[in-house]
């Protein structure tokens, strides 16, 4: 049994797809960090000065003045502030991802392309090459078949 796991963990596409998982992870938490520090605070500025990570529903009637108090007061919240970030989070890596699927795709070579199909053949008789519909070489005058 462990020899099995092995030959399975040791193959390429495991290994490729736990480097990809990893790198995923990595690339998740760059762009994470860029919107939350970088984003969100310009969207803010323009939006009014409104900080959407502090932006809350308080369900318990309270007017508490963060989420953090809140959640110290053990008020439930709907965290919508929250929601919107994660939301602009994740179409900033979905398009950073689909800019780089696009570029890996250009980059691919290319296969080559199908040899064009030949547009004479030689004629049987006097080699000489003909068109491929030619019913008599125009050189030897020869009945073709």
């Amino acid at each position: 049994m462990f020899k099995d796991f092995k030959e399975f963990i040791m193959r390429g596409n495991v290994m490729d797809l736990a480097v990809a998982v990893i790198i995923g992870a990595a690339f998740g938490k760059i762009v994470t960090s860029m919107v939350n520090d970088v984003l969100m605070p310009v969207i803010g500025i323009v939006g009014g000065k409104v900080d959407f990570s502090n932006l809350f529903i308080d369900l318990s009637g309270a007017n508490h003045p963060t989420i953090a108090a809140a959640k110290a007061a053990g008020a439930a919240t709907i965290n919508y502030g929250l929601f919107l970030n994660t939301v602009i989070d994740f179409l900033i890596v979905s398009f950073a991802i689909f800019v780089m699927v696009r570029q890996a795709n250009r980059l691919k070579q290319q296969p080559a392309a199908a040899p064009a199909a030949p547009s004479t053949k030689d004629c049987p008789y006097c080699c000489t090459p003909i068109p491929i519909q030619a019913k008599r070489c125009p050189n030897c005058t020869s009945q073709l078949a």
